[in-house]
This record gives C-alpha cells, sequence and structure tokens, in this order.
C-alpha cells in the first residue's frame, strides 16, 4: 500500500480516554483525514478487518485487549500487514518502546499529546524516512577560517536518523561536537544511538570526548568497530582518554555505554541490516552497509582503490568492493585526491576522483557522496573534484549523481 501522508488517509483511533480521542481526533481531521474512533479496545480488531484503515492509533494501557495485544493480532494476519500501527502511551519507558518496535509497531507517540507535533509525528511515522545527515566531510585534520566556508571544516561524522526513533552515527571525528550541539539544542541531550568506528584513526575518533550526551545519565550508547590485534574497540576509545592525553577518562561517562567488536559480516538491528567489510585502508578499517525497506546507504572511508598499473592493484578487491556497493541508493566515501594529487600519495591509503566515479558508475549507484577530504584543499579546489567527478561520470554516460555535501547537509532517503 502506498501511502501519502499529506491528508485523506483513514485512521482508527482507539483509547479509552474519550477526551484523548478528541483531541487526536481534532488535530488529524484538521489535517484532512478521516478518523474513526473507538473506546473499547475488544471491539478495535474486527473494525480494523472491517475499515481497512491506513493507520491505527491505539492506546496501550487498555482493558480487555491492550495495545501491544492489539498490534500482535494485527501483525499476525497477513491480510492486514500494509496498515501502519502507531502506539500511544503515557507510559514514555524506553523498554515500551522497544517492545513495541519489536512486535512490529510503526511508531510509539507518548502522551501527553502535543499539539503541535503530534500529527507531524504521525505522517513521519507513516512515510517511514531515513534522515541522513553530514556533520563532518573533511578527513585527517580540521580546517578553520574561510578557506572552509562552503563545505566545513570538520572532520568525519554522519548520522542517519530512522522515523522509528533508531539513531546510528558513524565516526567521531570533530564533525561530532556540532552533532552534540545540535541534539543539546533540540533534544536537551536526550538520546540512545550505535556510534560505528570506520577505525581508530584520529580523525575518526578523536572528538567522541567532546559528545556532551554521553555524559547525561539515561542516555545510552553503543560503540561498534573493529579491533585492532589484541586492543578491543573499548581499548582503543579509553586509550585516548587516557588521563596523560586527556584530563577526562570514560568514568565520567553518565549514560551507559556499551562497547562491541565487529568483524566482517553482517547483523540486523531492529529490523535494520548491518553489513560490514574490510577496506584497503592501513589497519582494520570497516566500511558499513546499512539497508531498510529498500534504501540502502553505504559508508565507505578511509579507502585507498589502486590504479590497475600499480603492483598493488588487485582487481578481485574492486569486484568484492562493488558488490558490497551494489545498487545504494547512496554512496558515503573516500575521495581524498585528485589524479593529480594522488599520483604522489599511492599507499597512504586513500583514492582518487576517477577510482571512486569508477566504483559508482560500475555498481549502479544512485548518488556518490565525495568525502574525506584533503586539509590542504579549500572550498574552490573542492569545486574542482567535484567538477571532475561529473566528468568522469559523463564520459563513462553514467546515470549516477554525484555531489560534494557540505557540513549539515540534511537528505531525506
Amino acid at each position: 500500500m502506498g501511502v501519502a501522508t499529506d491528508s485523506g488517509l483513514k485512521f482508527i483511533v482507539i483509547d479509552d480516554d474519550q477526551d484523548i480521542l478528541d483531541i487526536e481526533t481534532a488535530l488529524l481531521t484538521k489535517k484532512g483525514h478521516q478518523v474513526i474512533t473507538l473506546t473499547e479496545s475488544k471491539a478495535a480488531y474486527e473494525k480494523i478487518k472491517e475499515e481497512q484503515p491506513d493507520c491505527v492509533l491505539a492506546d496501550i494501557m487498555m482493558s480487555d485487549v491492550d495495545g501491544m495485544q492489539l498490534l500482535q493480532k494485527i501483525r499476525d494476519n497477513e491480510d492486514l500487514k500494509d496498515i501502519k500501527v502507531i502506539l500511544v502511551s503515557g507510559r514514555s519507558f524506553e523498554f515500551d518502546r522497544r517492545q513495541a518496535m519489536k512486535l512490529g509497531a510503526d511508531g510509539f507517540i507518548s502522551k501527553p499529546i502535543d499539539a503541535d507535533t503530534f500529527v507531524d509525528s504521525i505522517h513521519a511515522y507513516i512515510a517511514d524516512k531515513i534522515q541522513m545527515t553530514f556533520w563532518g566531510v573533511r578527513g585527517t585534520l580540521p580546517v578553520p577560517g574561510p578557506r572552509a566556508y562552503k563545505y566545513g571544516g570538520n572532520t568525519s561524522c554522519v548520522s542517519l536518523e530512522f522515523a522509528k526513533g533508531q539513531f546510528f552515527i558513524f565516526d567521531a571525528g570533530s564533525g561530532i561536537k556540532e552533532l552534540s550541539n545540535e541534539l543539546m539544542a533540540t533534544r536537551g541531550g536526550k538520546i540512545n544511538a550505535k556510534i560505528f568506528i570506520s577505525h581508530p584513526h584520529w580523525d575518526h575518533i578523536n572528538a567522541l570526548p567532546f559528545f556532551v550526551p554521553m555524559y547525561i545519565p539515561g542516555n545510552e550508547f553503543e560503540i561498534l568497530g573493529a579491533a585492532h590485534a589484541s586492543s578491543s574497540m573499548r581499548e582503543l576509545i579509553s586509550a585516548q582518554m587516557d588521563d596523560v592525553y586527556f584530563p577526562i577518562t570514560m568514568k565520567e561517562f553518565g549514560s551507559r555505554v556499551y562497547f562491541k567488536d565487529l568483524n566482517q559480516g553482517g547483523f540486523e538491528i531492529d529490523g535494520i541490516s548491518v553489513k560490514t567489510m574490510l577496506l584497503s585502508h592501513p589497519g582494520n578499517c570497516l566500511g558499513y552497509r546499512i539497508d531498510y525497506k529498500g534504501r540502502s546507504i553505504c559508508y565507505v572511508t578511509d579507502n585507498e582503490m589502486f590504479l590497475p598499473d600499480s603492483p598493488q592493484y588487485d582487481p578481485n578487491y574492486g569486484k568484492v568492493l562493488a558488490a558490497f556497493v551494489e545498487g545504494a541508493d547512496a554512496l558515503i566515501t573516500d575521495c581524498t585526491y585528485t589524479d593529480a594529487e594522488y599520483a604522489s600519495k599511492v599507499g597512504w591509503g586513500h583514492s582518487c576522483v576517477s577510482q571512486v566515479a569508477e566504483l559508482a558508475h560500475r555498481a549502479n549507484v544512485q548518488t556518490l557522496y565525495l568525502f574525506h577530504h584533503d586539509p590542504d584543499q579549500d572550498d574552490t579546489a573542492i569545486d574542482e573534484k567535484l567538477s571532475l567527478a561529473q566528468e568522469c561520470l559523463s564520459a563513462l554516460k553514467s546515470t549516477t549523481k554525484v555531489l560534494a555535501p557540505s557540513e549539515t547537509l540534511s537528505v531525506s532517503l
């Protein structure tokens, strides 16, 4: 069922509190939606089968059949699989939200109802978009001053926010401080998130101690990445916060912080597929592929694809990498150098324009995002790299689009 979110949807709203029903009905009908209300949950299931609504809003705490039980019955019926189900509850515990998502809820709204955001939240849950935001796009070192006004000067950090509340952060370069500022301003710093580390080079981890939500009690984070030799991800992160180098240790984190060592492979988080691949870069460096309901985002930095005339060139690696990013809606990848610059930087672990353009074309990528720019490159140099990538793709007669994202660019997928 292709569900538009602007107007004209059919809702069944179930709550044993008539005042709440009246508020929700008024807010939804104001946006042009049709609303059927029920105060008794035991009749709800049959009414849902009869009416086949676009969306069901159900309170969790009801007599007879509670919202969780109703959700389970809907998800057990193949004929109702396309109906969106959003649970509404005065119980705002994280456990309840997770349980709802595990059972197949499309959203979770806490009471009291916020009239300003209620319908927008429902629309967002129905659309089920992924919001991809760039917080730092440079590599190696931050670049301050007017040289970086257009694209920003922060190092690697990208976030993915899912409609159901999952929040993924990729790398903790200096860009994560900008993300921290945004979260503190908009959410009071309250967040649970997964932080995926590509590798522990400084430009990918050194701003983690400045991520303020880590110090807020009640938040929860899992930091995932590849171990290095005998050093676990916990040990790698802890080492840079040793009091020899930094005055605050991980003991100061007020949130719950967990660590997970990753290898090349795959796993799922709340129905979101996560695949990893070891990249061509000194040490253990992981690329990530995220797949969710027909959309895919690949985060592949840092990575060197040697030119065919190089003794280090491995054609099989190129095939494996192309298969890993095949058909991605978004490929965020290392494009540190122009081809001319790369000639003197072979073996440094980074790629050039023609390599990434050819990869994106071969793998049928929808949009290529140039990432991890050399600190010596100003905004004009990045503009030139973008033009070179466009020329390469045009010469290949490719349908792949290419962008050079700036800090805070946000894309809905």
